[in-house]
């Protein structure tokens, strides 16, 4: 009887505290707010605990302080700004306030002087990428989220145990939960071997001792492939076959990869370059002593990269932005569509003001919880006139999104909450009607292998659907 009348009175007070943490929490939309504050105050053992897992965006105190270490030491004007040798002129000024909120957040302006190809599907690009390490004369710097062991990831391997021993630079960095596979293979040992320079991006560790390090479910989302501070990568594709094995009942995925050439190439540099100080006591200051090499291409571009450590919704203010700038269509394909409300309303006001908008997601989703949070989206939709399609030829993994044939943002970040705020994530905004055109065209081939979803479909959906749709959604604030 004594431990249940102390135990009470403690419980009680430590909710509360929890409680109050989660009303002084900084940068939380009051959506999240009250639904945690329901779930501590209505669970208050399980609540609490799930809140110190999940409810905040805790990297760990040593990986925040040596991310902000690492961004305060490198030189980003050279990197980025005030260093480029083609500052963009060639921006309408109905688009330069995008490219001005794209420097807010990362600190990059856009180049000019790029040339950029679109790569017809993830083998021609894993192809292209390891022919360009078999050509590399001085570095090779390569992030992925997720890497495998498979045809195209071993292919990558080789490449880099290739390029090592005729004396390139060569450094590979990994996520520790996304290619934790691979990390643990011998694959991985055989490139260090090979003098490969091998890293692991926001490592595991003890699984007992996460809490106390950051949620394990912040990940470094990113693909970036620069070699010789000339040629770059970016978009969708993760390091493995099309096939995916790991979730093969999903296949194909079907990515979207671009590879550029021209000082672009620099502010990926730079993103690498802090992810990998991060982790690794080595100073690549070296690497942005020179100006960026001047490329003769048509396009513009910049890098924005974005995470917890960076300025707090950053990635859902971009896409906003793009959303608001659209005059006649508004193109958008994703794998993962769980929006914010702002971000939901800027979709809808698009197609009411006579924009042509449209969202392409997968019919077949990986994750049941995203599907179900999706589609619970889909009526508002509907009824504000933005097209939706369901792609059904694989996994559309594609991150698109092209405004006006003359703007495309491509890269690694979905339009979800994941992506907004736990994941590191690379993008890039490029004005060029040339790609963009690319790939629209890339993107009506997706609508050519989908089902469109019709706003008297949705209506008709049976009542235990949409309470379950309706039901996942609202985890969305909380987790």
């Amino acid at each position: 009887m004594t431990e249940i009348v102390f135990f009470w009175p403690l419980q009680l007070a430590i909710s509360i505290a929890v409680i109050i943490r989660i009303l002084l929490r900084p940068h939380r939309e009051p959506a999240s707010r009250i639904a945690w504050v329901v779930v501590v105050a209505t669970l208050p053992i399980v609540g609490v605990l799930a809140y110190f897992l999940l409810g905040e965006v805790n990297i760990g105190r040593r990986h925040y302080r040596a991310m902000r270490k690492v961004r305060k030491a490198l030189p980003v004007s050279v990197a980025a700004a005030e260093g480029d040798p083609q500052p963009c002129t060639a921006i309408p000024r109905l688009y330069a306030h995008l490219f001005r909120a794209g420097h807010s957040i990362s600190g990059m302006a856009a180049v000019a002087g790029n040339h950029a190809e679109l790569l017809a599907d993830s083998n021609v690009s894993i192809e292209r990428m390891a022919a360009d390490i078999d050509a590399a004369s001085e570095h090779v710097h390569l992030l992925f989220y997720i890497w495998l062991a498979d045809n195209n990831g071993c292919k990558i391997i080789e490449a880099l145990k290739r390029a090592a021993g005729r004396g390139v630079t060569c450094r590979a960095l990994a996520d520790g939960l996304g290619s934790r596979l691979l990390i643990k293979s011998r694959h991985w040992q055989d490139m260090r071997a090979a003098g490969v320079r091998v890293e692991v991006a926001l490592p595991i560790g003890n699984f007992l001792m996460r809490p106390s390090r950051g949620r394990i479910d912040l990940r470094n989302h990113r693909k970036i492939v620069v070699i010789d501070d000339n040629v770059t990568y970016c978009g969708s594709q993760n390091c493995a076959d099309p096939e995916f094995l790991v979730k093969a009942r999903y296949a194909p995925w079907v990515d979207t990869m671009v590879r550029f050439e021209g000082p672009i190439a620099r502010q990926n540099q730079y993103l690498f370059a802090s992810d990998w100080m991060t982790y690794v006591d080595e100073n690549l200051d070296y690497l942005f002593s020179n100006p960026p090499l001047a490329g003769s291409g048509d396009i513009c571009a910049q890098v924005i990269g974005t995470g917890p450590v960076l300025r707090n919704s950053a990635m859902p203010e971009m896409f906003e932005s793009l959303m608001h700038s659209a005059e006649r269509e508004l193109v958008i394909t994703t794998p993962y569509y769980v929006p914010n409300e702002s971000m939901q309303s800027a979709l809808c006001a698009a197609s009411h003001r006579g924009v042509a908008t449209t969202l392409i997601l997968p019919a077949r989703n990986d994750s049941w919880v995203v599907a179900a949070a999706s589609r619970s989206y889909y009526l508002e939709l509907l009824k504000a006139g933005v097209k939706i399609c369901e792609y059904v030829g694989g996994l559309l993994h594609a991150k698109t999104l092209t405004v006006d044939d003359q703007l495309t943002l491509i890269g690694s970040a979905n339009m979800d909450r994941r992506s907004f705020d736990l994941n590191f994530e690379n993008n890039i905004l490029v004005y060029g009607p040339g790609l963009t055109n690319a790939i629209r065209q890339r993107q009506r081939d997706y609508l050519s292998t989908s089902n469109e979803i019709t706003l008297q479909a949705v209506e008709q959906w049976p009542l235990r659907r949409q309470l379950w749709n309706n039901t996942i959604a609202m985890l969305g604030p909380v987790l």
